[in-house]
């Protein structure tokens, strides 16, 4: 197995979300609903992490979970984030108007409303909606959960200052499994940290406190190219595209659904390039220019792509480095999951080519918030994929 290879994961079974041989679907379903749950109760929302709780109890009760879930349930559990997609449909419903009882719990449609202990009064209201609108939420089941994530940009912006301190020309970015393409406008944000800043403090996107650790280098940035692809991409200069975006935020995390409105007005102004395609087909038509960094970004993907896709990024990342010269060259820098970070923690990931130089720049959480940066401390092989997480 190549250092690319490797650091990619061509082969990835999903650790312990596996279902036994003798687990029934909705059994494995509702685990697996815990389980994200528990992730949503870490990552700050317990109103979501009540709410997939009781509809994992509900889902092997036989309730209007399972009706909504039924068909769905042997999918691969490690890509298809089912208790996400289905909280996606619902908050859509609220964000529309066509769920007002439950809107009441729903801080991002302004309800104040007391969840109950565990979420209990939220998920009687949200339990009707599925009993009551179970098509309108069975049509988000076929989407992958794409918020995104604006936070993540935080990562991105300092391991593109690493790359331009190492040679000083302009980037043509790159990113697979891009969503909406916000974060191919990174360098239009503004980043405040403890650990320097980076933008312009006007910008409609804030990231406050998210650099923390080592400050990374205070090279400028300048990209030139913005290029993106994604097997559903979502346009955010639409209303269908701002409301998925919206949807798949969880509804009492303020702080993130402002930081997407913002990023949202920043995309109206500044134009990108994003294609429907597979990642292995942006690889496939990226070449390298003379004069510029090609930089390949990507966040929280790896997991949603199947072997076969694993493997062509894989080769795609290969051949594009034996190409790299002095004066063309390319960067591959990535936010993913890794098992030996701890309580879910992603790496900053980087390899620059010519040379194949291969660091770890920092860890942040999924969301993207805060970035640590300096990460020298990782037991083992820091460029190994990950086994588990949320």
């Amino acid at each position: 197995m190549t250092r690319v290879d490797a650091r990619y994961g061509t082969c990835d079974s999903g650790g312990v979300d596996q279902p036994g041989q003798d687990e029934v679907p909705a059994e494995a379903g509702a685990r697996r609903l815990r389980r994200q749950a528990m992730a949503c109760r870490h990552l700050g929302s317990p109103l979501y992490a009540g709410l997939l709780d009781h509809a994992a109890d509900d889902l092997v009760a036989g309730g209007p979970t399972a009706a909504v879930l039924d068909g769905y349930l042997t999918a691969p559990p490690r890509r298809s984030a089912l208790g996400l997609r289905m909280l996606g449909g619902v908050h859509a419903l609220v964000l529309t108007g066509h769920a007002p009882g439950l809107a009441a719990f729903y801080p991002s449609a302004g309800g104040t409303d007391d969840p109950g202990p565990g979420g209990a009064r939220a998920w009687a209201a949200a339990r009707r909606v599925l009993d009551e609108q179970r098509d309108a939420v069975r049509d988000w089941l076929d989407r992958p959960p794409q918020t995104n994530e604006v936070g993540r940009a935080a990562a991105l912006l300092g391991g593109l200052r690493h790359i331009a301190a190492e040679a000083a020309l302009p980037v043509r970015l790159v990113e697979i499994g891009a969503s909406a393409g916000l974060n191919l406008r990174a360098d239009r944000f503004c980043v405040l940290g403890e650990a320097g800043r980076h933008g312009d403090p006007s910008s409609p996107v804030v990231l406050a406190g998210a650099w923390q650790g080592q400050p990374p280098p205070g090279a400028p940035v300048e990209v030139a190219e913005r290029t993106g692809g994604d097997r559903a991409p979502i346009d955010p200069t639409t209303d269908q595209g701002r409301l998925a975006l919206a949807a798949y935020v969880w509804a009492d995390q303020g702080d993130r659904m402002e930081r997407l409105r913002g990023a949202l007005a920043v995309a109206a102004l500044v134009p990108a390039d994003l294609r429907q395609e597979a990642a292995s087909d942006t690889l496939n038509r990226t070449a390298l220019a003379e004069g510029s960094w090609t930089v390949l970004w990507h966040s929280i993907v790896r997991q949603y792509l199947d072997d076969a896709q694993r493997a062509a990024v894989a080769e795609g990342i290969t051949g594009l480095g034996a190409a790299a010269t002095s004066s063309a060259r390319f960067a591959w820098l990535a936010l993913e999951p890794h098992r030996r970070t701890p309580d879910g923690e992603c790496l900053v990931t980087l390899t620059t080519w010519p040379g194949g130089v291969e660091r770890v720049l920092g860890t942040a959480p999924p969301h993207g918030l805060p970035v640590f940066w300096g990460a020298a401390s990782l037991a083992g092989n820091p460029l190994a994929p990950a086994t588990g997480g949320p």
